[in-house]
């Protein structure tokens, strides 16, 4: 049977992606709620996982099922906005597996072998990479995700070549290879403390508030185009205003990491003055969103990726914006910085900014993959609610870490010396938030599952726009 809903076939590889994303995506939420138990519960699998593997092994997941959305993201909207088919779908499918393999064997290898005995064995002495945070990964699997980056590169940079360029192809192709350039800078570990954590912060700042803003804004954009029929030129324009305040707020905005690693003082000004813009482009995503919705001229039928698209918007906003500006200025920073307030502005921004966008994706993309422009009103329904159970659990976990932050700034920072309580009796005053914590985490993975759900609720689907129209009128 023929999918008559695709307009390229090469398109399908992207539910090879998709599917490894959301199964990937379960396992870092398992992983995270078995970390918030271990900080109750200080030999909860101990010694088969320790916190330090099982947190390793949650940021890890983290990553590569975005990048698994990124990709998957990337090969079904390339070939719609160059109006041709993928260079070439047999090597994307082939890195889909060389990548899927590496990654599940790197898992492996964190939660079956020492940390120490891996490093060595993976030439780490050779070339030593491993033991920072989210780079952990040993040097062969850094290499390969190098060469799966440049096949992949290759791949979507040669099906734009010879095709049609749009402003969203070109957004998202320059997120793409800037993501890809600044991970190399992982390869570079100096021995001297304070330049490490300068070119760590290449890599993880400025993919999370540099390049990656790039790709969360063409993915916006591009559903958004496909949802609302509202014209090109205006979404483009939405789109270049996002991503100019994300570049120009971003990019300096590196500084409030300097505060206090040994750089010198002017970055106290620097990251200070230019993270406190950083709100600005995620607020304009949340006009963008909202106006371009208000502004449709279709009512498509996929409602529920309008409300993924909407949610992304705002809880980037709430996330990145609102919750990173609470604790961005270096004054404020001074007492806050490594307490639960950052763990609850990380858990919020990426839940809004990247996770929700991958979904958007998902939920717009997924249906024509299974050949129908849209799931049935039943399956919509249980995906909606879904929505909301997610987030829900997302708040609860972060206002209680947001509380927990706060007092702890307060307990063992704030009061003077002599007042002051050891880190470890602060913990014991928290643990009340870490276990409404666990309430949020798991909330969060029922709804989780009632996505997963959703994919298998029965009903009529909306094959085509005939049908669009017959459910309309009914």
């Amino acid at each position: 049977m023929t999918n008559q809903v695709l307009k390229y076939k090469s398109q399908s590889v992207a539910k090879l992606y998709f599917i490894a994303a959301m199964g990937l995506f379960a396992g870092q939420i398992i992983f995270g709620i078995t970390l918030g138990l271990q900080y109750l519960i200080g030999d909860l699998f101990f010694p088969y996982i320790p916190f330090n593997i099982a947190r390793m092994v949650h940021t890890n997941l983290l990553i590569v099922w975005l990048l698994f959305g990124f990709m998957g993201a990337a090969y079904y909207m390339v070939p719609e906005e160059a109006e041709t088919e993928l260079h070439s779908p047999g090597l994307a499918i082939a890195l889909f597996w060389i990548f899927l393999v590496a990654g599940a064997a790197t898992i492996l290898g964190y939660l079956l072998v020492p940390y120490a005995r891996l490093a060595e064995a993976t030439g780490n002495d050779l070339l030593a990479t491993m033991g920072r945070e989210f780079l952990e990964q040993p040097l062969p699997t850094k290499v390969g995700i190098v060469v799966v980056a440049l096949g992949f590169l290759y791949n979507i940079s040669m099906t734009i070549l010879k095709g049609r360029k749009t402003s969203i192809s070109t957004v998202l192709l320059m997120g793409l290879w800037g993501l890809a350039i600044f991970f190399l800078f992982s390869f570079v570990n100096p021995e001297n403390l304070v330049r490490d954590k300068m070119y760590w912060w290449f890599v993880v700042h400025l993919w999370v508030e540099g390049v990656w803003e790039l790709i969360l804004a063409s993915l916006l954009a591009y559903v958004l185009v496909k949802t609302t029929g509202v014209d090109r030129e205006v979404i483009d324009k939405w789109m270049y205003l996002v991503i100019a305040f994300a570049l120009m707020s971003g990019l300096l905005g590196t500084g409030h990491h300097y505060f206090f690693i040994g750089m010198p003082g002017y970055w106290l000004w620097i990251g200070s003055v230019f993270s406190a813009l950083e709100p600005i482009p995620f607020f304009l995503l949340v006009l963008f969103a909202y106006n371009m919705v208000a502004q449709r001229r279709r009512n498509h039928p996929n409602q529920a990726a309008i409300l993924w698209a909407k949610g992304t918007a705002v809880v980037g906003f709430l996330g990145a914006g609102v919750w990173g500006f609470l604790h961005t200025l270096a004054p404020v920073n001074y007492y806050t910085h490594a307490t639960q307030l950052t763990a609850a502005h990380g858990h919020l921004a990426f839940y809004g900014a990247y996770v929700l966008v991958v979904i958007t994706i998902i939920s717009y993309a997924m249906p024509h993959l299974r050949g129908r422009l849209a799931n049935s009103p039943e399956a919509q329904s249980m995906e909606k609610k879904s929505f909301w159970v997610m987030t829900i659990g997302m708040c609860v976990m972060v206002l209680a870490l947001t509380i927990a932050g706060v007092m702890q700034a307060y307990l063992q920072r704030w009061l003077p010396e002599g007042e002051a309580l050891s880190f470890m009796n602060t913990q014991d005053e928290l643990r009340g938030y870490y276990w409404l914590r666990i309430v949020g985490g798991v909330t969060f993975l029922v709804g989780q599952f009632m996505y997963f759900y959703s994919f298998f609720v029965g009903g009529k689907h909306v094959a085509n726009d005939a049908d669009a129209m017959a459910l309309k009128a009914a």
